[in-house]
């Protein structure tokens, strides 16, 4: 048996030998060199394909291969910097009057004084901006004098210090746990075990649940090339985590109601997922995910589920027990790993405060950042933050004490009630139509029949600040307790506006419809991109 094995080989020897030989030396070893190169472009053209679409794709390399042509490349820079120039125009003559080094001889006291002019240069936002400013009122009175006294008291103080500063460790401490129990920490499924930290605002808790989720993942599964899955309508905090923590983002179309597409999600789950993410509701349109049915797949494929309640997380408790019809969404529901809910917004505690939630502490500890090595001594940090405002914290804590179930009860009830009062009052408006169906306190209404985005140029000149959106093109009104009292201003000013876009279309001098709409049609995301980030360039 060994002598024809040999003699096999032999014989396969002689014979390669002869075949090759007609071939160049150099050609048998740059050719499979060149075949293997050949083979791995192929494999990046057709994973681009699948990540992006062939359409896509095949736009965005006719647009890199003409951009090498100088003259096409000058013009595309060209035309593009005039659209930055015109986002940019109204704050660019203001900056060459910035101060760029000290001054020689300090102000003393009398910085205060310079700091209330120039305050007096900020846009009228009092019941004018969509979300942005949660409390009502102004800022010399009630809940804002409350929570400036809180933050001044602890201005000084870091929780970085656990020895020192133990007030401010101890209001996180309850800050956590109130809001936990807001959102399902005392119900029986969830558990018994959340636990969380409070982070300086929701892009910071969706960074931390997504970096926890991805090293829990890699030891309990062993996932070095992690993937996570997101409906279109979550919030851009995940493409940032995505890029900072090198994570794979599939963003999938939600469906005809605008909530998560749970069977599209379905089919984008491998043995490289370690995360799917639902909104409780998704910032755009208002709307709540069907976080049962996530959960429920989660569970089955054995992967982390983050529900973004950072809109939510102090309203939606409140208006279930109003008697809103609220589905499960909160640690109550099987699949549920993680939870982010700002405090600063329906919270209404100082802007930079929010909380991050996790089902146990198995997934928490994967938050943390422990040094042993380092000369300064042993270092262990649980947020992205080092130091951190203990003001701030102080400050959330004094906003839902001094509110209490009953304030925040209340607080839901009002703004309930004027966010339905715009639904209504848009419905009515036959030019618009509401998108979707809101669960909660953001009411999105775009047109078929006239630029929306015009009439948003209208609304901005009439002092209102509202939200751009795109797919489908709308824009959004969030509501806050700062609407309560001109509601009706505002319909009032959104028929006008609709009524002036329909009697004169066309852009006015000054809007920026034209550059909302172009960058909606334009097929060319990565040019869109390279926009924004000029943009962000030159305006910080």
């Amino acid at each position: 048996m060994d002598s024809a094995v040999k003699s096999f080989l032999v014989e396969f020897r002689a014979s390669a030998n002869g075949f090759l030989s007609k071939y160049e030396p150099l050609a048998l070893v740059f050719g499979p060199l060149f075949v293997t190169l050949l083979a791995r472009l192929l494999q990046s053209f057709l994973d681009l394909v699948y990540e992006r679409g062939l359409k896509a794709t095949f736009l965005s390399f006719f647009m890199a291969t003409i951009k090498l042509i100088p003259v096409v490349k000058r013009r595309i820079d060209s035309e593009k910097q005039k659209v930055v120039d015109k986002l940019q125009s109204s704050g660019q003559s203001k900056r060459e009057s910035w101060r760029t080094e000290l001054p020689r001889a300090g102000l003393g006291s009398e910085v205060i004084v310079k700091m209330k002019n120039e305050k007096q240069n900020d846009v009228v936002w009092q019941g004018k901006c969509s979300g942005t400013v949660y409390i009502g009122g102004t800022e010399s009175e009630g809940h804002f004098s409350l929570i400036n006294e809180a933050c001044s008291m602890f201005a000084h103080t870091n929780p970085l210090h656990l020895d020192v500063f133990q007030s401010v460790v101890r209001f996180e401490a309850e800050v956590v746990a109130m809001t936990a129990a807001l959102l399902g920490s005392k119900v029986e499924a969830s558990g018994g075990q959340i636990c969380g930290n409070m982070t300086s605002g929701g892009t910071e808790s969706i960074l931390l649940a997504v970096k926890s989720s991805r090293d829990y993942m890699k030891s309990k599964k062993g996932i070095t090339k992690p993937e996570m899955i997101i409906p279109e309508s979550a919030h851009s905090a995940y493409d940032k985590a995505a890029q900072y923590f090198n994570i794979k983002l599939w963003r999938v179309p939600v469906d005809t109601e605008f909530k998560a597409d749970v069977k599209a999600i379905r089919k984008f789950i491998n043995r490289n997922t370690i995360l799917i993410v639902g909104s409780a509701p998704g910032f755009p349109h208002g709307i709540i995910d069907p976080i049962v049915e996530l959960g429920k797949l989660a569970s089955s494929s054995g992967i982390c589920l983050h529900v973004d309640f950072c809109l939510g997380g102090f309203v939606l408790p409140f208006a279930c027990k109003l008697g809103y019809p609220i589905p499960p969404c909160d640690f109550s529901v099987k699949g549920v790993t993680s939870i982010s809910a700002d405090v600063h917004k329906y919270g209404l505690a100082p802007k930079g405060t929010s909380v991050v939630l996790y089902r146990n502490h198995e997934i928490r500890k994967h938050q943390f950042v422990a040094v042993s090595e380092w000369s300064g001594g042993l270092y262990v940090s649980p947020t992205i933050a080092g130091s951190r405002p203990g003001g701030l914290i102080a400050g959330a804590w004094a906003a839902m004490m001094s509110l209490g179930e009953e304030g925040y009860l209340q607080n839901t009830k009002e703004i309930m009630e004027v966010s339905k009062k715009i639904h209504k009052g848009v419905n009515e408006i036959p030019e618009l139509f509401v998108v979707g169906k809101p669960d909660m306190t953001i009411v999105a209404f775009g047109s078929t029949v006239i630029d929306i985005f015009e009439v948003n140029d209208i609304m901005s000149s009439k002092g209102w600040h509202l939200n751009a959106l795109q797919r489908p093109s709308s824009i959004h009104i969030c509501v806050t307790l700062q609407h309560v009292s001109i509601v009706d201003d505002f319909l009032q000013d959104l028929q006008e506006s609709v009524n002036t876009v329909k009697q004169n279309p066309g852009p006015i001098t000054g809007g920026l419809a034209p550059i909302y709409g172009a960058a909606e049609r334009m097929p060319d995301r990565d040019m869109v991109q390279d926009l924004l980030i000029s943009y962000m360039d030159g305006t910080c």
